[in-house]
């Protein structure tokens, strides 16, 4: 009877350490499988907000940052640009930016948080082509009214100084203004919103 004690004991003893280390085995392998699923260093890097320098943007220079994968443009309006904003309405779809995406802090005429800087994404909201930078004001091709601003080259969409975009055109939105704040008055953080620093 003793004996059947002891193998008792024995097969729940190698029952008990071999679950044991099967729990151990499965944790090993399994810990590498999820930390697999984590998106990669690439496409966090991807999607981290990036910072722009602005201190040497004059007046009327735009320039670009990836963000993203797309390209952002950072504009430095001129005073002069400022006044025609205001006085546009009449020729846009979307004024007052009610249908478009930015942050609520960019939900004004000039769809900036700083009046004289502008910042959005790149990409034309028809067909994702992306528009040209024309400051000029009544080029022959785009006749008296134009003001200046991005014009797309795939299908012929206008958008204003403030991205906002022309009536009667293909694109149905103004551009995006990306999430941004400043992180001083001449570094803005594009992809992270909180307004003025």
């Amino acid at each position: 009877m003793s004996e059947q004690v002891v193998d008792k004991r024995r097969r729940l003893f190698l029952t008990a350490a071999a679950t044991a280390v099967t729990g151990v085995g499965a944790a090993y392998v399994a810990v590498p499988f999820i930390a697999s699923m984590n998106p990669s260093d690439r496409a966090k890097a991807a999607g981290a907000p990036v910072e722009a320098d602005i201190s040497k943007l004059e007046p009327g220079q735009l320039i670009r940052v990836e963000w993203r994968g797309k390209p952002v443009w950072v504009l430095k309006r001129t005073k002069e640009t400022l006044v025609q904003l205001e006085e546009m309405t009449d020729m846009l779809r979307d004024a007052g930016s009610d249908e478009s995406e930015q942050p609520e802090s960019c939900k004004n005429v000039t769809r900036s948080i700083k009046p004289e800087v502008f910042l959005a994404v790149g990409i034309c909201t028809h067909l994702g082509c992306s528009p040209t930078f024309r400051p000029e004001v009544a080029p022959e091709d785009l006749g008296a009214d134009w003001k200046g601003g991005f014009f797309c080259p795939c299908h012929g969409s206008l958008f204003d100084l403030s991205g906002r975009v022309y009536a009667g055109v293909p694109a149905p939105l103004n551009l995006v203004v990306p999430p941004h704040k400043y992180v001083t008055d001449t570094r803005i953080l594009i992809g992270s919103e909180g307004g003025q620093a």
